[in-house]
């Protein structure tokens, strides 16, 4: 189908944007804005807030909406804490996002990776706050804990789609499992819990609702809802483009349900606006 007029954007050329990109590209890190090709990197990079992906980019899973490699992972790099935290630093980031691939193939899935990476990031840049949004870990509370200990000030974990359509869009991945991720972080501590899910892939307006009912009764605070765009041919094609004016709605609905933050709209991702939800 032809993308529709409002999902098409214009990347910002600020001044305040243009020396987020050269500091970290200095820096020779990997982030999901630039990679990703984000839309909204423009916006998010001028007020401070980067994305950074660690633990490599391969991953143990292939799901159907990512268009990230399937394969056998390399070790992980046990110098990335600290020159993540470095580059943070260098680089001005005011907020800052930490997410993975997922890695099925450590015991720990990867966790005190991430809680290294946290605790350098806080004693290099401790003015700089920080949202893990993380894997599921296989539901390890072990794990979660780990990365929860490190102390992040908002932990986030994509739902992603509807309960129907968990099967056939994230490999290996379970929706009462995710939810349990959500609710076992809200129930342990005090830090705010996050989820996004995206439209168009063939969910009913009551299973969108559901969904946002599920999350609530997790505990989850805040919430992203996006338009699903098909990143490569090997992906799930796109069955609906959804309006501006029904993620408005959306948005109203999730608010009045008692989310404490939403952000709803086509080009929304899971970074968007991150800054707001501390």
């Amino acid at each position: 189908m032809r993308k529709p007029a409002w999902l098409r954007t214009q990347m910002t050329r600020a001044h305040d944007y243009s020396q987020m990109k050269t500091k970290l590209k200095a820096g020779g890190l990997h982030t999901i804005c630039e990679s990703g090709a984000c839309p909204n990197k423009g916006e998010c990079w001028s007020h401070g807030t980067a994305t950074f992906m660690i633990l490599g980019n391969i991953c143990t899973r292939s799901c159907r909406f990512c268009n990230v490699q399937t394969g056998k992972p390399h070790a992980p790099d046990t110098n990335e804490p600290e020159e993540v935290a470095n580059a943070v630093r260098s680089a001005g980031v005011k907020h800052c996002v930490i997410t993975s691939v997922d890695r099925d193939d450590l015991p720990d899935g990867g966790a005190v990776h991430w809680a290294q990476t946290i605790r350098a990031i806080k004693k290099t840049a401790p003015q700089t706050s920080i949202e893990a949004l993380i894997p599921d870990f296989q539901g390890n509370e072990e794990a979660i804990s780990a990365v929860m200990d490190a102390g992040p000030e908002v932990i986030s974990h994509n739902l992603e789609t509807v309960r129907r359509l968990t099967a056939k869009v994230r490999a290996y991945a379970a929706y009462e499992r995710s939810l349990g991720v959500l609710d076992y972080i809200a129930r342990q501590s005090r830090v705010r819990t996050k989820s996004g899910i995206m439209l168009g892939l063939g969910e009913t307006e009551d299973e969108i609702l559901q969904t946002m009912d599920d999350l609530r009764k997790a505990h989850c605070q805040v919430l992203t809802i996006g338009q699903y765009l098909q990143p490569s041919r090997k992906c799930l094609p796109v069955r609906q483009y959804i309006h501006p004016d029904d993620f408005r709605r959306y948005g109203d609905i999730a608010r009045d349900k008692g989310f404490l933050f939403v952000e709803s709209a086509p080009l929304v991702r899971s970074s968007y606006h991150a800054e707001k939800h501390v």
